[in-house]
């Protein structure tokens, strides 16, 4: 294991310095160590770096890979200019010129082709270990303990009790040998001063800075509006979280500056530095966001009573993530049974449970509160009287309230059932997303905010930006927003990688960004984001020097002309377009697309442009006839081919039209002025209805007219004017045709009507003895007197 951790440090000291080959060689050595250790491995944490070495291997040689291309295409270019062997044979110098570069363009072959190779072979590799990881993951979550409730447990525990406590007293005789000897050698001074630092940085210093920054935000020095609050709060979660964290630090680096820690706690004391920091973290989001002595600056909609308590409970979860980190490090120092291990995650699970519980208790109150308000408002506001501010909306307390309950619910139920593991996950899952997602929103808030007053018309850069760019007060607020949405991706990633970072491993999850930066194929050309970001920078320089051109024409060369105005408008808005394109072909000379290329694509767009401005053109023409001739409008009912339905909107290019499954068809205008349309209502809005079958020729013609024009009397919506008919159509082949006709008042009814008449025609037809169809009997006669 060690051997794969040396590796792997060394790959990624001496990777700058390294050819693609020698990347390939010391990948291929990494990965040779990740295959040799995986077998060893059984902790998630080993995996979870084997797993690393492996991608970092995938990204080393899929990046010596790219490098290695540009090489060949050289090659392959010079290879070219050789040309053909001609048949007489050729100088031996270029022969032998022709030979090397064949030898090189092969070895290069085979270093692409051993790097493509070696980094599928690392990709799976890494998706191996994963699955392990994923598999062990599930088995330790799956693992049923002793129950909290169960006797046997804390018979067990009893037992393994004194063995424990001495196991505790000899791990307390190393710290305490292991710092009185090195007080003894270097006496207590480090120490001391130490302490003695991080006292002042947890107090003074923390307190200091808070005040300092409350100070500011109340002044008129302070930016205006929402960041104020959202400053301010971000300003105390970072005093809140790095002071305390620095002060752990400060710490233990006195102690280890005199080599006080015990080999075995070094581990220990690691994670009472993190443990701090996180502990910290959480009470100082709580702090930022709650701020119950002060109302006006909370960014939450809580009132006084519900951000005083949440705020004990926020601190409670800081204490108890930060003990059960530093107890579980200690235990796995001590050495102590497995029995104890399991008794202590089921008491730090019912804890975690016990505590979203009071969060939730206060929620409910909280939401209670809010509606209770609510009614109050509706009430008001029913008799007459001034209408209160509208009541603030709880979606996210109905949000956190059942995931809460959902994670109490799933806690209690694992603990009790032994599955202690799993509780312990779902409890602390719950706290660490919470705090995440709280974290997230706060920083999203604080960008938002940011990123609007940076770039605000009125501010000191942004007017200092229009003044020196020219720029327009909206387009600063445009670049506003857009870098406002650019830092709100940034930290969904960043808060992303939070939540996965304690059970994952985020090297893959952004393994592909670093791919992205050596530049995607496309077309046979290889586009870096480097080169994209400087072809932007390009672009945007070029389009300021072509507004500073076109400012000193207006301003200071075109006037000392004795051309008129409309010369001087035309010659600048030449020059203006002329700039334009002069600034895009340089941004695109940047990204390495030679003219040639923009030729031929030029030439390729000029026939498309052409047939695109004929298309248009000629549904823009038409559209402008409907709208004249108006040979339809909106609410007619057309057909078009297949296709039937009602005209929503009529444009200067298509029109849209609704069909019977509520779809809409578009359709080009030139289609309704060219081809033969069917409306239905423009001149009549009438629908009508025809019924055609056939009846037996014995049938009584006069009975089945009576019965079909009863039957167009009793359905509501025939209209009576004008009134139904029922014709003879034609009498042929032992059978009378029969075909009759009704009116109802739209189109759109003729389907449902006709389908109602006839079953209505079905169920009456049996009953008056009529036949509406017969079926076609053939008869054998056999002669009597034929023989047989």
């Amino acid at each position: 294991m060690a051997t794969a951790w040396a590796t792997q440090d060394a790959a990624g000291a001496n990777a700058a310095a390294t050819t693609p080959q020698a990347r390939i060689e010391q990948a291929s050595r990494a990965l040779d160590a990740v295959k040799r250790a995986v077998d060893d491995a059984d902790a998630p944490e080993t995996l979870k770096t084997l797993s690393e070495q492996a991608s970092q291997a995938q990204r080393d040689a899929e990046a010596s890979v790219q490098a290695l291309q540009p090489e060949l295409t050289q090659l392959d270019a010079r290879i070219s200019q050789l040309g053909p062997v001609p048949e007489g044979g050729e100088d031996r110098d270029i022969a032998r010129q022709r030979k090397a570069l064949d030898l090189q363009r092969s070895q290069l072959n085979s270093d692409i082709a051993r790097g493509k190779l070696l980094a599928e072979d690392a990709r799976q590799a890494s998706e191996s270990i994963e699955k392990m990881r994923a598999q062990q993951f599930s088995e330790q979550l799956g693992r049923k303990v002793g129950s909290p409730l169960s006797p046997g447990l804390w018979r067990q525990f009893s037992e393994h009790l004194p063995d424990d406590l001495g196991r505790f007293d000899s791990l307390y005789r190393q710290a305490s040998g292991g710092l009185l000897q090195a007080t003894a050698k270097h006496g207590w001074t480090a120490p001391i001063v130490g302490v003695v630092l991080a006292l002042l940085m947890v107090f003074p210093l923390r307190i200091w800075l808070r005040r300092l920054g409350r100070r500011y935000a109340a002044s008129e020095r302070a930016p205006a509006g929402r960041l104020r609050r959202t400053g301010l709060a971000v300003w105390l979660l970072l005093v809140g979280t790095v002071l305390p964290g620095l002060a752990a630090m400060v710490l233990v680096g006195s102690l280890r500056s005199i080599s006080a820690i015990a080999p075995r706690l070094e581990a220990v004391a690691d994670t009472f530095v993190a443990a701090t920091f996180v502990g910290a973290f959480i009470a100082a989001l709580a702090a930022s966001l709650l701020v119950p002595s002060r109302p006006s600056w909370r960014l939450f909609d809580i009132d006084d009573l519900g951000a005083t308590r949440l705020r004990r409970f926020a601190w409670g979860a800081a204490w108890l993530t930060w003990f059960t980190m530093l107890v579980r490090d200690v235990n796995r120092a001590a050495r102590t049974s497995p029995v104890s291990t399991i008794t202590l995650d089921g008491l730090v699970a019912l804890t975690y449970v016990v505590l979203i519980m009071g969060m939730l208790v206060t929620l409910a109150a909280l939401h209670r509160r809010r509606a209770a308000a609510a009614a109050e408002a509706e009430q008001q506001e029913g008799e007459g009287r001034t209408r209160p501010a509208k009541a603030p909306r709880s979606g996210w307390l109905v949000v956190a309230r059942l995931g809460g309950h959902l994670a109490v619910f799933a806690a209690l139920a694992a603990t009790l059932l032994g599955y202690l593991n799993f509780a312990m996950f779902a409890a602390q899952q719950m706290v660490w997303v919470t705090v995440v997602v709280l974290a997230t929103s706060l920083l999203m808030k604080f960008a938002d905010d940011f990123a609007l007053w940076l770039l605000a018309p009125d501010s000191a850069f942004g007017r200092t930006l229009r003044l020196s760019t020219g720029l327009p007060g909206p387009r600063l607020e445009q670049g506003g927003v857009l870098l406002s949405a650019t830092l709100r991706i940034l930290l969904v990633m960043l808060g992303i990688t939070a939540v996965v970072a304690p059970y994952g491993n985020v090297s893959i999850l952004y393994g592909g960004l670093e791919t992205l930066t050596g530049g995607v194929n496309i077309g046979g050309k290889l586009l870096r984001p480097s080169a994209v970001f400087w072809s932007i920078v390009v672009l945007v320089c070029g389009l300021a020097v072509m507004r500073v051109v076109q400012r000193w024409l207006e301003d200071t060369y075109l006037p000392k002309t004795e051309l008129d105005t409309g010369a001087r408008n035309s010659i600048s808005t030449v020059a203006h377009y002329l700039g334009i394109v002069l600034a895009v072909l340089w941004a695109l000379a940047t990204l390495g697309i030679g003219f040639e290329k923009l030729a031929l694509l030029a030439s390729a767009l000029s026939v498309g442009i052409g047939f695109g401005l004929q298309a248009i053109t000629q549904n823009f023409v038409s559209g402008l006839i409907l709208l004249a001739e108006r040979p339809v409008k909106i609410g007619d009912w057309v057909k078009i081919g297949d296709q039937e339905g009602d005209i929503r909107r009529i444009s200067v290019r298509s029109t849209e039209i609704q069909v019977g499954d509520r779809s809409t068809l578009i359709v080009p205008n030139s289609e309704l002025i060219t081809k033969t349309i069917r409306n239905m209502t423009m001149a009549n809005a009438l629908g009508r209805i025809q019924i055609q079958f056939s009846v037996p020729l014995g049938t009584d013609v006069g009975k089945l007219r009576q019965l079909l024009l009863d039957i167009y009397q009793h359905n509501a919506t025939v209209l009576d004017e004008p009134a139904p008919s029922v014709f003879i159509d034609s009498i042929s082949g032992g059978q009378v045709a029969i075909n009759s006709f009704a009116y109802v008042p739209t189109a759109r009814s003729v389907y449902g009507t006709r389908s109602e008449l006839l079953f209505e025609l079905l169920q009456q037809a049996p009953a008056n003895d009529i036949a509406l169809v017969t079926p076609t009997d053939i008869h054998l006669v056999r002669d009597p007197s034929s023989s047989p």
